[in-house]
């Protein structure tokens, strides 16, 4: 008798359809508003594949790593590298603090008691939720600063959100594109492409902090759940972007962030 590889269960206990299905779903509401969805993938991989907070967040970040590599070449297409490369300065100025909060936020995660992370990651469900919102539903202007002053805020917001992104396994375009924008000026199409610049690097540092743990091994453990599941991610951001615009954003943008508060309740009071 043989049996159908598809149907065998992944290491987190489920078939594979149903870890390609979750990843696909992922990728689908990033894709349809510009993102990786990584903020989506969190909750699922608690939530629904029952792994622990740490081992979730390493996975969740090894997936979104993949997807931002993915994408990057597509947003070079459209975006060019001449384009980006007039904005240098704003992607050092962001690395500057983006790197040291990367490595910094994730060894918060990994000395955390898994209760508090649980509840860590429930606050930061919030933020995106009010990122996600902020980005897509209001209009965001830009702050007129001196280049010192400028500077400084650049290094202090790129800390902050080096500290979110490694501690939730996201590449933090949500709270990146509105701060291009915000602080420096760049219209939302190029703030996109420089957020993957910052972001990449920025993964890695996390990614390199997270190996020198224990839990680390939750990705030898599961290659071919993650595997399955990003590549889920890939083609769902494939047909999402193939989707952007189809379902208005005072409709979609709502309905996502109730998803992240309901996802963060849920998270909070995980144990």
């Amino acid at each position: 008798m043989t049996i159908d590889e598809d149907l065998i269960p992944t290491r987190a206990g489920r078939p594979a359809p149903v870890v390609f299905a979750a990843g696909a779903a992922v990728g689908l509401l990033g894709g349809m508003i510009g993102l990786g969805g990584a903020e989506f993938r969190l909750p699922l991989l608690i939530g629904l594949f029952g792994f622990a907070a740490l081992s979730a967040v390493i996975l969740n970040k090894a997936m979104s790593l993949v997807v931002v590599l993915t994408a990057l070449p597509a947003r070079l297409a459209t975006v060019t590298v001449a384009d980006l490369g007039s904005h240098w300065a704003v992607a050092a100025n962001l690395l500057a603090g983006s790197l040291i909060g990367a490595w910094a936020g994730a060894g918060w995660a990994i000395r955390m008691r898994t209760a508090t992370l649980y509840k860590v990651l429930a606050a930061l469900m919030v933020l995106m939720a009010a990122a996600l919102v902020l980005m897509h539903v209001t209009s965001v202007g830009t702050l007129d600063l001196p280049p010192v002053a400028q500077a400084v805020a650049g290094i202090a917001a790129g800390f902050g959100i080096g500290v979110v992104a490694a501690i939730m396994g996201v590449a933090g375009g949500e709270l990146l594109i509105p701060t291009i924008v915000l602080l420096y000026g760049v219209d939302i199409k190029t703030a996109g492409s420089l957020s993957l610049l910052v972001s990449l690097p920025t993964m890695v540092v996390a990614f390199a902090r997270y190996s020198r743990d224990n839990n680390f091994r939750v990705l030898r453990d599961n290659v071919r759940f993650a595997v399955i599941m990003v590549t889920g991610s890939i083609v769902g951001a494939l047909l999402g972007g193939l989707l952007l615009g189809a379902i208005s954003d005072l409709v979609l943008i709502p309905a996502l962030a109730v998803v992240l508060l309901v996802s963060a309740v849920k998270l909070a009071r995980h144990h």
